[in-house]
């Protein structure tokens, strides 16, 4: 095998507490992980160096690339040889979806199989760690609790969601987000554990009713157009929204698929992206 292909899905949090901070600046957190059914596709072929390229002038090719830097680390740890890797962009950047950490992700369990490193997959997720604390879930995907910085990972089962993904024309710094967080008055607003219970129970209205993130009071207040879109997708059909992450986008529930159709075409003709999604159960899905 010289060749090997890979869908990198995407996540949003339908619960993120924040905990507190580490000497290292990483922060505590408790979330709810979610993969959907909007993905990037690479394509991995072997060379004699590692090389990457995009089909978006505005995504870094260099070794900055959380991509090149997965392969790098591989390839440094365990051995290996050149890939020539293609990026086909379709999750936005800078958007709370995890999009570079799942590339990461995509990277490391392609490049095991075309290396034939034979790599254990818990391994490998230790491994991802170093790369970003959301890569080692974009490696599984599905529903994770998620505790640590974000990389001890216990399974849920959520049933299917239908989803409206809303982003304004902004990008937000994570870094910034959570550095501004820090300087709030601490509130214990336990929206993991509700989450859970509401998973749990099995009714897509307790999930809705239970969305909650820590983050949010911070970037709708530097950016009141992530809570418009909150307000106007309830107005629109949504059962509940939640901004994801640390932002900017938006994504609601919907238990009716021609309200979900109409809110879209409302969005987009706003002037927004918006992508009609699905939660699914994994994060990488490799073909040849």
């Amino acid at each position: 095998m010289d060749k090997l292909k890979a869908k990198s899905y995407a996540k949003i949090n339908l619960a993120l507490d924040v905990k507190g901070k580490r000497d290292d600046g990483y922060h505590f957190v408790e979330m709810v992980l979610q993969s959907i059914d909007l993905y990037d596709k690479l394509e991995f072929e072997m060379c004699d160096d590692i090389f990457l390229e995009c089909d978006r002038k505005d995504i870094p090719t260099d070794r900055s690339n959380l991509i090149i830097k997965a392969a790098d680390l591989l390839k440094r740890e365990f051995g290996g040889y050149g890939v020539h890797i293609r990026l086909e962009k379709n999750i936005p950047i800078a958007a709370g979806l995890a999009g570079g950490s799942s590339n990461a992700a995509a990277t490391l369990v392609a490049l095991n199989k075309l290396w034939n490193l034979n790599i254990k997959l818990s391994v490998l997720k230790d491994l991802a760690v170093s790369l970003g604390a959301d890569v080692p879930f974009c490696i599984d995907g599905g529903t994770k609790v998620a505790s640590g910085i974000g990389d001890v990972l216990q399974d849920l089962h959520t049933p299917n969601l239908k989803l409206l993904i809303v982003k304004p024309h902004i990008s937000v710094s994570t870094k910034d987000v959570y550095t501004e967080y820090d300087n709030l008055s601490f509130i214990e607003n336990n929206y993991t554990k509700n989450m859970v219970d509401a998973i749990n129970s099995g009714s897509i209205m307790n999930i809705c009713m239970s969305l909650g993130n820590d983050l949010e009071r911070i970037t709708i207040k530097k950016y009141p157009i992530i809570g418009d879109i909150k307000k106007t997708m309830v107005e629109r059909g949504a059962l509940g929204t939640l901004m994801s992450g640390s932002g900017p986008t938006v994504f609601g529930v919907f238990d009716d698929s021609a309200k979900l159709g109409v809110a879209y075409d409302s969005f987009v003709a706003d002037g927004f992206y918006a992508y009609i999604s699905n939660t699914i159960d994994k994060g990488i899905e490799l073909y040849e």
